[in-house]
């Protein structure tokens, strides 16, 4: 799921099927991250969804033939690729679902500024990295575009997939427990050593843009909801609790304000139906904190989150031990 971004937050839309690459382009220099990935459920969606008895069952009561063809379904659950003029679902959810599709970057991202990794300059790795940020990569350090990623499939973005189909509302999603479990893949820095797990000040900032993230969605899922069911309930209800975890954050970090104006945003409009206007609005005054937020603070002066954020035991599935 990529999205267009604009002043006011972002609008889901397909990843374009033209500039997909494939994760197999990823994987000739990212061996160990490829591992991780093929024991994640992401990995596993495209052989065993289609499979899947209650998956089909939402496809049959959709009016889907093909779970993997249909956008309904492959726009969160499959990577999809074009060429000759013909779309095909290549992979399950893989590096391009969450870095952004690669045609215009890959190639600045991998090749050391012409040179290789022992001989490139700080300052031209710097300028490599800019580059490929500006061609469109999303990298792991651009906390809200990751979880604008992440939030976009895991709140559905479709009300008649959960009203008509059948499709739960989303997951019992949260940053940080589900980045740290079976999809963490960080072995580059290390060489391939460790599956290193983020720093203290990184998962800070995980858990803290996460639940902005999901105050920002289920708002605007909110406004968008046309009917007094399921869908329209279960996002209200994932704003109030987003809110209510704001509101603590916000006592356990009060040098951060930015955390008590996303709450007061939060609870600037109601959460009722054919009150799209002020929903879009609130959630746009917390997409704007947030993105403060991400360019005033690392995480480092926010320990007071520490006792908020899930632990071990709490993280989706374990990580991968890599190769040795």
């Amino acid at each position: 799921m990529i999205f267009g971004f604009t002043t006011g937050g972002a609008v889901a839309s397909e990843s374009d099927p033209t500039r997909i690459v494939g994760p197999n382009a990823c994987a000739e220099c990212h061996k160990q991250e490829t591992e991780a990935w093929k024991g994640s459920h992401h990995f596993k969606t495209y052989r065993e969804m289609p499979r899947n008895t209650k998956a089909n069952q939402i496809a049959e009561r959709m009016g889907v033939r093909r779970i993997r063809t249909e956008s309904l379904c492959a726009t969160c659950h499959y990577t999809v690729q074009q060429k000759d003029s013909q779309k095909k679902p290549i992979a399950g959810i893989s590096c391009e679902s969450c870095h952004s599709a690669g045609k215009d970057w890959v190639k600045v991202h991998s090749e050391f500024s012409g040179k290789t990794i022992l001989f490139e300059s700080k300052a031209e790795a710097a300028a490599r990295w800019k580059l490929s940020e500006s061609k469109g990569m999303i990298r792991p350090r651009s906390f809200y575009l990751l979880a604008k990623n992440c939030y976009g499939c895991h709140v559905v973005p479709e009300e008649d997939l959960v009203n008509k189909g059948g499709h739960p509302a989303g997951s019992a999603f949260e940053l940080v427990s589900w980045s740290q479990g079976e999809v963490r893949h960080n072995t580059w820095h290390s060489k391939g050593r460790d599956n290193v797990p983020a720093s203290a000040a990184r998962k800070r900032m995980l858990y803290l843009v996460g639940l902005g993230v999901e105050l920002e969605t289920a708002l605007r899922a909110v406004g968008k909801a046309s009917a007094r069911k399921l869908y329209a309930f279960e996002m209200a209800r994932r704003a109030d609790e987003a809110r209510r975890e704001l509101a603590a954050a916000a006592k356990a970090a009060p040098n951060v304000p930015e955390i008590t104006k996303m709450v007061e945003f939060g609870h600037s409009a109601g959460l009722k139906l054919n009150n799209d206007g002020s929903l879009t609005a609130a959630a746009d005054g917390v997409s704007k904190q947030l993105i403060l937020i991400t360019e005033k603070y690392d995480g480092s002066t926010m320990a007071g989150l520490d006792s908020l954020i899930p632990g071990p035991e709490k993280y989706k599935g374990t990580a991968r031990k890599p190769d040795k």
